[in-house]
Formats: structure tokens, C-alpha cells, sequence
């Protein structure tokens, strides 16, 4: 299959979605047109800037206001702020010629069959024969919008529905037409994975193709049987969250963030385009729902929905929605006693237990659950071609933790069949005969291969494998493991790569850890080409054990604490300065000592969506694992030695400035949005790369290893000539310090913290541009933690940290 190569792409329409999928695509390197209508008439604003109806400001009006709204957008929309200057802002009316330029055309306007049409019509004569257009439609016909195109357009044409935000959400349905070509949607899919970071799933051409019409349908059955069962609104939601394996936001709380009206519009829209009677009856929604939306209580976007939010006297409040009375009242917590029991429970533990119990939460969870499960199983082959699309469609784009076909597998198929026919439900044929010929789970592992059922072959099929995922449970499975300990484990990736994978709760630094960085590291340097440093957690890595140091701090343990600190120190600088390339792949949270991780290696290969930040001065402390000295190291290493002087060899720069950058970086414990704010903190460094998708991470960290192999790797050479300002820059900062604390910035112990940073930064009690070794900047790092350690308000601020999951500032 031939590479899909896309150098620039349009998106015609700048609304929500229009807006943040220019904004993704920027994000990804590619220039975008944003074009939208021309507005109809001046408004005030438009009157006092003095512009006219010819006013490429005022015509191109709705393109910038749409740029605009991604920079201020929660969640963030861009990735930096620069991305921005990617989009180009145009209208339909002056810029329909732009569109020759572009490789990828998005169609993303109001969801109305006539005028997206209309549309088509309009822009077609620009397009060039080889572009791709594609409709991000929620659920329109793909064939019916695409109808009036030319047999050569038609050909490359195909939906591609983004999920709301489309930088955060994994998902992307793709859904070809009658005539699109069957290896351009290959090509597609392969771009949008790689490029733009996408879980791709393919949907059949139906009304809301998967995860809408799935979801919709669920939601309406939760609203049902709610009403008909006499639940409230929070026992719903205390239900259908995390206990059902499904998000904290739940059904009514998702509802509010996507908006009344919207789901109103996407239930009527499968409902209008089926003629199954019974399958309309179901998706009826209740009434009240429909009064809401009348009401205007449409949610987050008119702030009040299911639920509202107001301030009182006492601070905020949360207001539920009593659906029988459309009246608000505070919001109450459930009382459901099987919820606290399974608090601790697995997800698959808790869905099983609650589908199978006989109090309120059980009856309710399992009404709904088969709903939707006997629903799933009566779509297939309709609205797509197998279990796992349908899988993949509902974690991805609703972030469930298991699709309905693993849900069906933890509750035992067989078990609940029997009881739902018992019930009186009607069993699709193709359950039937699955169960009848002996088959009693949907998917299947045969020795290290996972198998899914396949209702078309009658038969288990294997599930694709692509090369790019690297799966660390699968390897080891197969014995890959060369080494471990309680903290990590040591994989072999193949080709002569070995992962270092940690295994501590939360993947947080413990002695057992950084014992096994070492050990990784000898072992890599004896029996493997290079390390990858990565794990496949919630997160990389989230700092130290806090619990740990809050209890050696007040046992007065200085020298244990003391040891535990230098043995972290000289695991990240065996990792700088390793005879082979050790490439970390942080992704999501990398924090504290996860940063310094991360910035001691040869190279960091970083998922897009990497929060880094050196945040020790939550808790009282200042980085000690090396991270003060790299973020200096990076600091001042673009500052010339010497510049020209009438003083013979030329006069030293000052690096206050540049220090002063990485003082306010570690005091304010400044965190990345994303991995390219990263670099521009100094966290990553510009030769460092960004893998958009995180499926990808540990696959693109090992061709990393792989190329740095190749160029023939060489360690650094250790930095024993580390000019610092000494004493002078430790008083400018001090200064800066002082002025802070009397303003009431900073409190008393902030300005201790900030004294020891300052110090650890200039290079303590020296002169002006002494030369000083890493290990030098590494001891009074390790001094002022272990010290700072002792300090009462320290400890208040690690035990709140631990207690509330907070920073307290005292």
C-alpha cells in the first residue's frame, strides 16, 4: 500500500468541530485552510474597528473567531500557541481557489443534508482530482451527501467522524462509500493513526454508524428504565460511572458536557432514517428530556442541565434535576451500600457482581446492561463488520473500560442468555447459534494469540497485530523478561533492545526501582544494543514515594534519606552517561522524579500528551535526582563562553537571566500541557521527538534506540567546566525572593524552598563564574532536599499532599 502523503488540508466550517479539527491537524505539522461563511451584517464591534462589508477582517470574521476559540478552549484544543499560525482563515465566498492547494478536504458544517450538499456542489470545481474529501457528519448518510459528486470525486470520498474534543479523543470512525476506493481508506486510516494519533475504527454506512448509535441507544435505556424503576438522577450516575466500568463523568454528568440538544438531535437522527417500528419505539426518549430541551436547560452550554451549579453563601453548590417535578434540588449522594463494598474491585469483578445482584443498583445494572447488549449483538453485521469494531468504538469514543462484547465475556455469556431468554427477551439468531455450536465466549486466547468470534465465518479469527504496537504483557507471556524485581522488569523488545518497565504502584520511584535502573543498565551495556525506558500505566511515572520520605523525615532517618536520594542521582546519571542509547517514551503524567527520568537520558521519544513538570515544591522540596542541574545544564548551554571585549579573550555572558528562567520554572512547579510546551519549559529538548499516538510510543522509542545504534552512539562527555554565577546571582535571586515575600506572593517557608533553589541554581558559596562538576550541583541538591526535609512545614505539606492529593501552601 502506497503512503498517503498530505502536505496541507482545508476544513470548511470554523464551529466547535471545524475549529479543533484545524487545530489538531496544526498541531500535527500540517497548514490548514479554516473557511466559513461570510456574515450577513456588521455588528457593533465591527462598526467600531471601521470595518466594511469588503473587509477581509469582517468576511473572514467567523474563521478567526473560530481560531481564536481553540487558543482559549478547556480542554486546550491546540497544542501550543504557535500552532495557530498554521490555520489560515478565508470564507466560501473569496477562497473556494485555496482549495487547489489542498491534499485533504474536511467538510465539517452544520448537520444538514441539503446544505452540506450545496456545499459539495459549490467547492467541487476547486478540488483537484487526487485530494481527499471526506464529512466529519455525526451520523448523516455518506453515500446520500456525498451523491451528486463526480464518479472521480466519489471515489475519494468517505466519512471521517472526529469525536468531541478531537485532540483528546482517541476515536475515529471511518466510513467509506458505495464507490470509495477501497486502498484509499486503507491509506487514510494508516495516515490518521500515525499522523494525527487516531484509534481508527470502520463503520458501516448507517445512521450514527457505531459509537453514537450504540451510545444513544444505551443512554435512552438508562433514562427509561430510571424512570420506570424510580431511581434519581445521582443513583444513576453513582451507578452507571466507574462501578459499570465506565467514566467518573457517567450518563447524565456526559450528557451535560455533550449538551441536551445535541443528543436530542442524534437520537432523532437514527430514529428518522430506520424503519424497524420497534427499534423507533426504543429510541424514543422520555419526556422530560424533551421538556428540558424546551426549558433551554441543555446543559454545560446554558449551565444547567441534569445538574447546575450556583453560588452560595456557603461557597459552590451542585444542584440534581427531580425529573418529575423539573425542579433543582442539592445535589444528594446515593445511598447504595454494594457500591462501597466494590470500591476496590476490578472493573470486571464489579460489573459482574452488580449484574448479578438482587438489590436496587443490581436489578438496575442488569435491565440496562442487557439492553444494550442484546441491541450490539442484533447490529452486527448491520452498522459494522465484527465485535471488535463495536468494541474498540465504545472504549474509544465513550471511554468505556470494556466494550459490550467484553462485558458479555466477564458476566459469562451462556449464564446471562439463559437468564435473558428466562426473561422473556428475544436472542438474536446469531447468539443462538454461536451458543449452539458450543461457543461460549467472544474472544479467546490460543497460547499468545488473542482470538475474537467472527458471526459471519461461525468461527474465531485472529485479531490484527500491527507491528507499531508493542504490547509489554504479551512479551511477557512469551518469556521475554530477562530480568526483575518487585520495581520493574527488564523485556526484550527484539532486534537487541530491552525495555525497563516499571511495576510500582502508580509506577512511582521506590528503592526497588531505582535499584533495577541500575541493574538495566549493566545488563544493557553487556548483552543489548540499547534501553528504552517506558511502560504501558495510567501514567509514566508520578515522582517518588512521598509516603516513604514523609515517614524517613519524621523517623529523622537523614542518612537513609540521604542514600535513598544519592542512589537516584547515580541511576540517572548511569543513564546519561550508559556506553549504549537509552531512550525514555514518558507519556501522560511524567513528574518530579519521572521528569528527571526522563531528562537524564540520551533522548526522550514523548507521547503528545505528556505532562511534565519538576513539581517537588508541592511537598516542600526542590528536585534532587539531577533534575535542578539538567534544567541548568539546558539552560545555559546555548550561552556563548566568551563575548567579544576590549578584555583580552573577550568578556563573559551574564547567565542570571537564563538562570533566573529555570528558577521561576522549578519554583513555580510549572507543568506541559503537552509535549512540544515541554520543550519550550526545557523539559524536552528540541532534538527530542513527539509520537502522536500513544499505541505507537514504545515501538517509535525502539527505533529510536535503533537509529541512534546505527549513526554509531557515543555517550556524552561528562561536564566537569559548569560555569555558574555563584554568590552574585545567588544575591539577585535572594533579592527577587525578599521582594516576593514582602508582597505577599510567596509565604515565610516558600522563601526558605526558594533560598535553597537559589542556591542549588548559582552554585552555592563561590565566586562568579567558577567552574564547577555535575556532581558538584548534584551534592547541594541532595543537601538542601535532605534539609529542606527536616523542616516542619515540609512534612504538613507532604502529609496534605498524601491526605487531600492537593499542595498545600503554608
Amino acid at each position: 500500500m502506497k503512503q498517503l502523503r498530505i502536505k496541507k488540508a482545508a476544513v470548511l466550517g470554523a464551529g466547535i468541530m471545524g475549529s479543533r479539527i484545524a487545530a489538531l491537524l496544526a498541531g500535527a505539522d500540517i497548514p490548514t485552510y479554516l473557511l466559513d461563511i461570510v456574515p450577513r451584517e456588521l455588528d457593533a464591534d465591527d462598526l467600531k474597528k471601521k470595518l466594511t462589508k469588503e473587509s477581509p477582517d469582517f468576511r473572514n470574521k467567523l474563521a478567526r473567531i473560530g481560531i481564536q476559540g481553540t487558543t482559549g478552549a478547556r480542554p486546550p484544543a491546540m497544542f501550543i500557541p504557535a500552532d495557530a499560525k498554521l490555520i489560515k482563515p478565508g470564507n466560501f465566498e473569496d477562497h473556494l481557489q485555496w482549495l487547489s492547494d489542498a491534499d485533504w478536504i474536511i467538510e465539517g458544517i452544520v448537520e444538514d443534508l441539503r446544505i452540506k450538499k450545496e456545499l459539495l456542489r459549490k467547492i467541487e470545481p476547486y478540488v483537484k482530482s487526487d485530494a481527499i474529501i471526506s464529512t466529519n457528519t455525526s451520523g448523516l448518510s455518506i453515500e446520500r451527501i456525498s451523491e451528486e459528486l463526480s464518479r472521480e470525486h466519489k471515489e475519494r470520498f468517505m466519512g471521517t467522524h472526529f469525536f468531541n474534543p478531537p485532540r483528546h479523543m482517541k476515536l475515529l470512525e471511518i466510513i467509506p462509500g458505495k464507490s470509495t476506493d477501497t486502498e484509499l481508506v486503507s491509506a487514510m486510516a494508516e495516515f490518521c493513526e500515525s499522523r494525527l494519533g487516531k484509534s481508527i475504527v470502520f463503520a458501516k454506512d448507517t445512521p450514527n454508524f457505531i459509537a453514537n448509535r450504540i451510545g444513544a441507544y444505551a443512554v435512552i435505556g438508562v433514562m427509561k428504565i430510571m424512570v420506570e424503576d424510580g431511581f434519581t438522577i445521582e443513583e444513576v450516575d453513582a451507578i452507571t460511572g466507574p462501578p459499570m466500568g465506565r467514566p467518573k463523568s457517567a450518563s447524565f454528568r456526559t450528557s451535560d458536557m455533550v449538551g441536551l440538544d445535541t443528543f436530542l438531535k442524534v437520537a432523532h437522527n437514527v430514529s428518522d432514517n430506520i424503519k424497524d417500528e420497534e427499534e423507533k419505539r426504543q429510541l424514543a426518549v422520555p419526556r422530560f428530556v424533551s421538556q428540558m430541551v424546551e426549558k433551554g436547560l441543555l446543559g454545560d452550554k446554558t449551565g444547567m442541565g441534569f445538574y447546575k451549579k450556583e453560588m452560595t453563601a456557603e461557597g459552590s453548590q451542585i444542584y440534581a434535576l427531580d425529573y418529575n417535578t423539573m425542579e433543582y434540588a442539592p445535589q444528594r449522594k446515593a445511598s447504595i451500600p454494594i457500591l462501597s463494598q466494590l470500591r476496590k474491585a476490578d472493573t470486571a469483578t464489579s460489573v459482574r457482581t452488580l449484574a448479578y445482584s438482587d438489590d436496587r443498583a443490581g436489578q438496575f445494572t442488569w435491565k440496562t446492561l442487557k439492553r444494550t447488549l442484546l441491541y450490539c449483538a442484533a447490529k452486527i453485521p448491520e452498522i459494522a463488520d465484527d465485535i471488535v469494531n463495536v468494541d474498540r468504538a465504545m472504549k474509544w469514543g465513550f471511554n468505556w473500560e470494556m466494550g459490550p462484547f467484553e462485558t458479555w465475556d466477564v458476566i459469562d455469556l451462556k449464564k446471562s442468555v439463559e437468564r435473558m431468554a428466562k426473561e422473556g427477551d428475544k436472542i438474536p439468531q446469531n447468539i443462538e447459534r454461536m451458543l449452539s455450536a458450543g461457543k461460549k465466549r467472544f474472544y479467546e486466547k490460543k497460547r499468545t494469540k488473542n482470538y475474537y468470534y467472527d458471526f459471519v465465518n461461525t468461527d474465531y479469527m485472529p485479531i490484527e497485530v500491527k507491528p507499531q504496537i508493542i504490547l509489554l504483557p504479551s512479551l511477557k507471556e512469551r518469556k521475554k523478561v530477562v530480568k526483575s524485581n518487585p520495581g520493574g522488569s527488564l523485556i526484550d523488545l527484539g532486534d537487541g533492545v530491552a525495555c525497563l518497565e516499571f511495576n510500582s504502584p502508580n509506577n512511582v520511584i521506590d528503592p526497588d526501582v531505582i535499584q533495577m535502573i541500575g541493574d538495566s543498565v549493566a545488563e544493557v551495556e553487556t548483552n543489548f544494543e540499547g534501553l528504552v525506558v517506558g511502560n504501558q500505566g495510567a501514567n509514566f511515572c508520578v515522582g517518588a514515594d512521598v509516603r516513604q520520605i514523609l515517614a524517613a523525615a519524621q523517623n529523622r532517618e537523614w542518612d537513609q534519606l540521604n542514600q535513598a536520594v544519592k542512589s537516584l542521582q547515580d541511576a540517572c546519571m548511569s543513564m546519561k552517561y550508559s556506553q549504549k542509547p537509552v531512550v525514555v517514551a514518558p507519556f501522560r503524567m511524567a513528574l518530579g522524579g519521572g521528569c528527571e527520568i526522563s531528562m537524564a537520558t540520551s533522548m526522550v521519544r514523548a507521547y503528545t500528551e505528556c505532562y511534565m513538570g519538576l513539581v517537588e515544591f508541592g511537598v516542600g522540596v526542590i528536585p534532587a535526582g539531577g533534575g535542578c542541574k539538567e534544567l541548568l545544564l539546558r539552560a545555559i548551554e546555548w550561552v556563548p563562553p566568551s563575548v567579544p571585549s576590549a578584555v583580552p579573550g573577550g568578556g563573559k555572558p551574564d547567565l542570571v537571566p537564563y538562570i533566573a528562567r529555570a528558577f521561576e520554572t522549578i519554583a513555580m512547579a510549572k507543568v506541559s500541557t503537552c509535549a512540544q510546551e515541554a520543550k519550550e519549559l526545557g523539559y524536552l529538548r528540541s532534538t527530542d521527538k513527539v509520537t502522536m499516538n500513544p499505541d505507537h510510543l514504545l515501538y517509535d522509542a525502539k527505533q529510536s534506540v535503533l537509529s541512534l545504534v546505527k549513526e554509531g552512539y557515543r555517550p556524552p562527555r561528562a561536564r566537569d567546566e559548569i560555569r555558574v554565577t555563584g554568590r552574585t546571582g545567588k544575591a539577585l535571586l535572594e533579592l527577587l525572593i525578599y521582594l516576593l515575600k514582602e508582597a505577599l506572593y510567596i509565604t515565610e517557608h516558600e522563601s526558605v524552598m526558594a533560598k535553597k533553589l537559589a542556591n542549588v541554581l548559582t552554585g552555592g558559596n563561590v565566586d562568579q563564574n567558577t567552574l564547577v562538576t555535575e556532581q558538584y550541583i548534584l551534592d547541594l541538591e541532595r543537601e538542601a532536599f535532605v534539609s529542606l526535609c527536616g523542616e516542619a512545614k515540609t512534612q504538613e505539606r507532604m502529609k496534605h499532599m498524601l491526605e487531600t492529593g492537593r499542595p498545600l501552601r503554608n
